[in-house]
């Protein structure tokens, strides 16, 4: 049995930005809490930046979480949109890793395919796949529902990074072979044997 891992997930912006922290272990994924934390529109923006920041540390301060997960900004038509969106995700980033924590960012699409199997799921599919995976969730608005979203995303993919950072540090490919006993050495640690040596092949094929 794998330890449990506190996984938060947040989904920034600048008016409202939700965060879901969730347990995993293994692959059973346990809900934790959720919620949003919210800005003052009539504040110049340097003071709602502070807000934010402010109010997520508060998060990771109470949560305790052991990893973060953090959408990636999508790029839009309205560079002022982004541009502010891009402002909150920074609070987002940097805070978790003031308190020295491990911090991931994730594709909207990739979140999306992962929760609810397409990149182009809308919002209802994605709440509705995160209370089936989730089914003690309480969420009252989208954004902390998407946050969550995102903390399950993470929880699929935490064997990847691991493996990823693996072949890094060894620095060179390892043959089929190898990579299957790399697997059946990360076994007892929680991975797949035949998942990290697939993994691994993939990342000896990206070279």
């Amino acid at each position: 049995m794998t330890s449990p891992v506190r996984i938060l997930g947040i989904d920034p912006g600048l008016r409202r930005t939700g965060w879901g922290l969730i347990t995993a272990q293994g692959s059973k994924l346990t809900y934790g809490a959720c919620g949003v934390v919210t800005s003052d529109g009539d504040l110049p923006l340097a003071l709602r930046l502070r807000e934010l920041f402010e109010g997520i540390g508060r998060i990771v301060e109470s949560q305790q979480p052991d990893e973060v997960a953090v959408e990636e900004t999508f790029v839009n038509k309205d560079a002022q949109a982004t541009l502010k969106l891009g402002h909150a995700r920074a609070m987002a980033l940097v805070v978790p890793a003031l308190a020295g924590l491990p911090v991931f960012e994730y594709a909207a699409n990739l979140i999306k395919k992962t929760v609810a199997g397409s990149g182009h799921a809308e919002k209802v599919q994605i709440q509705a796949m995160v209370r089936f995976l989730l089914p003690k969730a309480e969420f009252r608005v989208a954004d902390a529902a998407d946050a969550l979203a995102i903390a399950i995303t993470h929880a699929s993919h935490r064997d990847s990074h691991a493996l990823r950072k693996a072949h890094m540090q060894a620095g060179k490919r390892r043959s089929l072979t190898g990579q299957a006993a790399a697997g059946q050495g990360l076994e007892g640690k929680g991975f797949s044997a035949a998942a990290a040596a697939r993994i691994e092949a993939a990342l000896a094929k990206q070279g």
